[in-house]
């Protein structure tokens, strides 16, 4: 008798609702190509970044191609661009791991305001992909529960501008590949996984689950939905 059958929610998994983080994979594909490049042409800029830009304009092909949701893809790109654009106009590679330590100090921004107004970014982004829209906002119990784990995304950014701070001014191109790539997949993947226990191990058992957000019948709650 399955967990449905049973009367009991089956065990939700933040990896398969997000995806297993596929997007995040190929963001690394432009930071290696702009790495060989820079090897390959001698620390020339304008070969790298070309590199770069036309393999994220390759994987946006391909999202094309099958028929993918192509947000993320998009916003990818538009960072390999404007990376591209910053190391050829400074001439030196160091400049294209720029960007992505700004855009992931910006992330921390969002995701904490997000928590603050009690708007937590991962309770969007799940009841946008679960079907709950905002409704989980009116259910206490998932409000607190998508606020702590959005908590560890935050972290997560956090952890990446640190490293890459740290190493930006002090290292070669090549290291800072590496160090981009190693903090990009797998940091997502931990994250994930973390967050995921965070997000189920706050809802409790007799909870029906992040699809059935439960509101008290003797509390009205007033909240403002988005236009």
């Amino acid at each position: 008798m399955s967990p449905e059958q049973n009367g009991a929610p089956r065990r939700e998994s933040l990896r398969e609702l997000l995806g297993g983080g596929r997007e995040a994979l190929e963001a690394t594909i432009p930071i290696l190509a702009f790495v060989l490049a820079w090897v390959l042409s001698g620390n020339d800029a304008m070969w790298a970044s070309g590199a770069a830009v036309v393999s994220a304009l390759t994987i946006m092909a391909i999202g094309l191609v099958q028929r993918r949701r192509l947000r993320g893809l998009m916003i990818g790109l538009l960072l390999t661009i404007v990376a591209a654009i910053l190391a050829v106009y400074m001439g030196d590679g160091r400049y294209f791991f720029l960007v992505r330590i700004l855009s992931n100090a910006a992330s921390i921004v969002i995701w904490a305001i997000s928590i603050l107004v009690k708007w937590p970014f991962l309770g969007i982004i799940l009841g946008a992909i679960v079907g709950t829209k905002t409704r989980w906002r009116r259910d206490p119990v998932l409000l607190r529960a998508y606020s702590r784990a959005s908590w560890i995304w935050a972290l997560s950014y956090a952890f990446r501008v640190l490293v890459l701070v740290a190493v930006w001014d002090r290292t070669s191109v090549e290291v800072l590949g590496i160090v981009q790539a190693l903090t990009s997949y797998p940091v997502l993947i931990a994250c994930i996984v973390i967050s995921g226990w965070v997000l189920f191990g706050s809802v409790p058992k007799d909870h029906p689950g992040i699809r059935h957000p439960q509101v008290p019948d003797d509390v009205e709650v007033q909240i403002d939905e988005p236009a």
